[in-house]
């Protein structure tokens, strides 16, 4: 071995970096690599494009604030986070929606537009205030979600049965809408983008993930990427490594151990008590052939199922609405729950749509709209005509946009990218856009998850923590992915406990330390 880490994380997403964060603080020796995960963002030109959708939904969640209060940056985060108001619109058939802060302002949208169900309105929104209540209760505490070990379960099971909406509880929170009622779509469309979950959302995560987006959200004005820095040099500041631009390309493997890991393009593996990543387990195993050889495993719990498919559109302002916000969700069907029920034979989209206005790329009077469709791998539309189905969703709900675009792109499908700066559209080969960050390869698109396991976790969870690899552990997506950002930091933390635990010394030093830290 050339070297030897305490915990190898293999990803940068927020789980991944997550963990690598809290166990470089709790004095473990970590390396992360970011197994090709590329930037939110990419150029060309002097224009910005993006390759996701961010939003911090989970900034106001305790598994979030206790990590910022454990790494002491509490204070330094919040500075750093910028409200936005509205919160979001929702946009569909003669349906325009904001939802502002101000629950006074909140309640004279729901009387201009859904008048008729006003009292629905307010029941609702005090039924998702105790709940959530109830869930930062929970997600406060220091406890393994999803819990694996007895002893794990024990712990969790006496607080996850306090959670409405949850087992024995169970209950519709929409249930007071009429069925086809459009104010439906106003819950499911943003409980929906919001987690890494295919198919019906449980209860307990839709109230869960719709109230994430009405208790108050922030931006970070770099985005994911000053998210994904924060973390990175959380990592450094504490002694850890970060090499994102490199992947593991194999798992060392002794017996049902990991060993280490083989960096692409070293000749020596690099040695590892701990391997960490967010990749599904199923996937994470593929890199360990010598284990897998001859055995017969119980997976995958989790399989892609809808990809999350982007468009990027640089316009002027001026084609733009002065009402927009900076979070949107376009509706293009009536009644608007039907196109987050079930999948439109037409292939109409539904869209989630961010504006970023300003900054490097973006000035002079542009912005840059970054439009978000859950793609079916059975029942959507093929990915070759979904950058023209994104972009009819904008035209029908912005009018006239089509005549201020000056540049439009989507990694996902490996097409030329349209340029309209001259006053006609001009297709850019791929090659062209390397040399702001592009990739000349389809890239891949971001998944959400079919469950085959729906006991694990009450329907919260898709898969365990802990894989057939003894001390190899995940913490991405698959693992909560109902709770979408949220899921992710319960898992990281979750992990970072669970080996924490494996040594005295360090865990006492942690306790000591919670003595000393920033209380929030």
């Amino acid at each position: 071995m050339s070297k030897h880490y305490d915990v190898v994380v293999l990803g940068g997403s927020l789980g991944a970096l997550t963990c690598a964060a809290l166990l470089a603080r709790r004095s473990w020796r970590v390396l992360v690599l970011g197994q090709g995960r590329k930037p939110a963002f990419y150029t060309h030109d002097d224009l910005t494009l993006a390759r996701r959708t961010f939003t911090l939904l989970a900034y106001p969640s305790p598994a979030w604030g206790r990590v910022l209060v454990e790494l002491a940056q509490s204070q330094t985060f919040r500075r750093r986070a910028l409200p936005v108001e509205p919160m979001f619109q929702v946009l569909g058939p003669g349906v325009r929606l904001d939802v502002p802060p101000d629950a006074n302002a909140f309640g004279a949208e729901v009387d201009r537009e859904f008048g008729e169900v006003r009292r629905v309105v307010d029941a609702l929104y005090e039924q998702l205030a105790a709940a959530n209540a109830a869930a930062d209760d929970a997600f406060g505490r220091d406890l393994v979600w999803p819990a694996g070990s007895f002893w794990e379960r024990r712990e969790t099971s006496r607080v996850s049965e306090t959670l409405p909406f949850l087992g024995a509880q169970v209950s519709d929170p929409l249930a007071e809408f009429p069925r086809d009622h459009a104010y439906r779509a106003v819950v499911e469309a943003t409980a929906r983008f919001a987690s890494d979950r295919t198919g019906a959302l449980p209860p307990f995560a839709l109230a869960r993930l719709h109230g994430a987006w009405t208790r108050g959200v922030s931006r970070l004005a770099g985005g994911e990427d000053e998210l994904t820095d924060f973390l990175l040099e959380r990592v450094r500041a504490h002694g850890g490594e970060t090499r994102v631009g490199e992947r593991a390309t194999a798992v060392v493997t002794r017996g049902s151990r990991v060993t280490g890991v083989q960096i692409d393009g070293e000749e020596a593996p690099v040695g590892a008590h701990f391997l960490v990543g967010d990749a599904p387990a199923s996937e994470l195993l593929q890199l360990a052939p010598k284990f897998l050889a001859g055995r017969r495993l119980p997976w995958p719990r989790v399989v892609r199922g809808e990809s999350r498919f982007v468009v990027s559109a640089v316009v002027r302002d001026e084609g733009l609405p002065a009402m927009l916000g900076t979070e949107s969700f376009l509706v293009p069907s009536d009644p608007m729950a039907s196109a987050f029920s079930s999948p439109d034979p037409r292939y109409a989209l539904g869209v989630h749509l961010q504006k970023v206005s300003g900054g490097p790329g973006n000035a002079n009077g542009r912005s840059l709209l970054v439009a978000e469709a859950l793609l079916s791998r059975e029942a959507g539309p093929p990915v070759a005509r979904a950058r023209e189905l994104v972009l009819a969703t904008l035209e029908a709900f912005l009018p006239f946009v089509e005549r201020h675009y000056l540049f439009v792109d989507s990694p996902h499908d490996g097409r030329p990218a349209w340029d309209y700066r001259s006053g006609h559209r001009v297709e850019v080969d791929r090659t062209a856009l390397r040399a702001g960050g592009a990739s000349v390869d389809v890239e891949p698109m971001a998944s959400r998850w079919d469950i085959a396991d729906e006991e694990l976790a009450d329907g919260l969870g898709g898969e365990p923590l802990r894989t057939a690899l003894g001390n190899a552990f995940v913490v991405g997506s698959s693992v909560l992915p109902a709770l979408g950002q949220e899921g992710e930091l319960l898992a990281a933390w979750s992990v970072a406990r669970i080996i924490t635990r494996t040594d005295r010394r360090r865990e006492k030093m942690r306790r000591d330390m919670w003595s000393k830290v920033e209380l929030g």
